[in-house]
């Protein structure tokens, strides 16, 4: 069993990543008005929010085996026979997810964060190489395309722009990856006054347990091997592939190692969505603009 070795070989293997029933179930979900959807797209910090969530909800709660199993990938819940309607460790329900605004079951609050798309397609092809597709086997430039195509779901570009539009419903929090490597603790009460509130103390504990040194000293929780026992096997994939979700992350460096080609057409990109949606000229744009929705929030 090997791993792909070109785009048209991960895509064929990716078709078994989950089933049309198991979307649909997630989709048909109905939420409680509390439920938490953390929505963000692939790589931009999904996993660090929900260990933020988890750990607000719970108090700490460390006692899973990966963290899928206590906040539910809700598109994928069904196919990794995961109830979404049972009982959960905590109130508020919480649920990982990556669909965008249209797609997504309404009703519930959700969390959404935003990244730098550079960075974010960077970390994404490194965190399929040598899982999805063989390492060295295919090129940023044909990965380009793979990024752009969005015959596998929407894109990022779409993704953002949908939950933009959504910036100023108070049932949606928009944040930004790289405010929580700047300021996590800022972050994390941001994030426990949207759940309602937490005490203090209750507050330190999730930031610390959401801190790169605790989250990588615990780093099989979060690398996807309950998904990866059940779904590698169905993607023919072997069992040694490599599935970290623990890292530094870029936070504004991603542009500099991509070639001018590259760094033109995911501009590009932007510019006929989030450009042309909402006047945004880039995610520096958007940023600045994001910092002053929170600073009128906070009036």
């Amino acid at each position: 069993m090997k791993r792909p070795t070109s785009i048209a070989g991960m895509k064929q293997r990716m078709q078994a990543f989950g089933t049309d029933e198991g979307h649909a179930r997630g989709l048909a979900y109905r939420p409680h008005p509390t439920d938490i959807f953390i929505s963000p797209y692939a790589k931009c910090g999904t996993t660090w929010m929900q260990q933020i969530v988890h750990g607000l909800r719970t108090g700490g709660d460390m006692d899973f085996g990966e963290i899928t199993e206590v906040v539910p990938w809700i598109e994928l819940a069904h196919d990794l026979a995961l109830d979404i309607h049972a009982p959960q460790k905590a109130r508020p329900h919480a649920f990982k997810s990556h669909l965008a605004w249209d797609e997504i079951p309404k009703g519930g609050r959700y969390i959404v964060v935003l990244r730098d798309p550079v960075d974010a397609f960077l970390s994404y092809y490194r965190f399929l190489e040598g899982w999805h597709f063989e390492p060295g086997s295919i090129s940023l430039e044909a990965f380009v395309d793979y990024a752009l195509d969005g015959s596998d779901g929407c894109t990022y570009w779409e993704h953002a722009q949908s939950w933009w539009g959504q910036r100023r419903n108070p049932d949606v929090l928009l944040l930004a990856y790289e405010d929580m490597k700047a300021d996590l603790p800022d972050i994390v009460q941001r994030v426990a006054d949207f759940m309602g509130g937490y005490p203090p103390e209750r507050v330190a504990l999730a930031t610390r347990q959401a801190g790169f040194d605790f989250m990588k000293a615990h780093a099989h929780q979060f690398d996807d091997n309950y998904l990866r026992r059940i779904l590698d096997p169905l993607c023919g994939l072997p069992p040694d592939g490599q599935s970290t979700k623990v890292s530094t992350g870029l936070a504004g460096q991603g542009r500099a190692l991509l070639s001018p080609v590259i760094r033109a057409r995911l501009d590009d990109a932007w510019a006929l969505t989030l450009g042309k949606a909402f006047g945004l000229a880039d995610y520096a744009a958007l940023r600045r603009e994001l910092e002053d929705l929170r600073k009128e929030d906070a009036a």
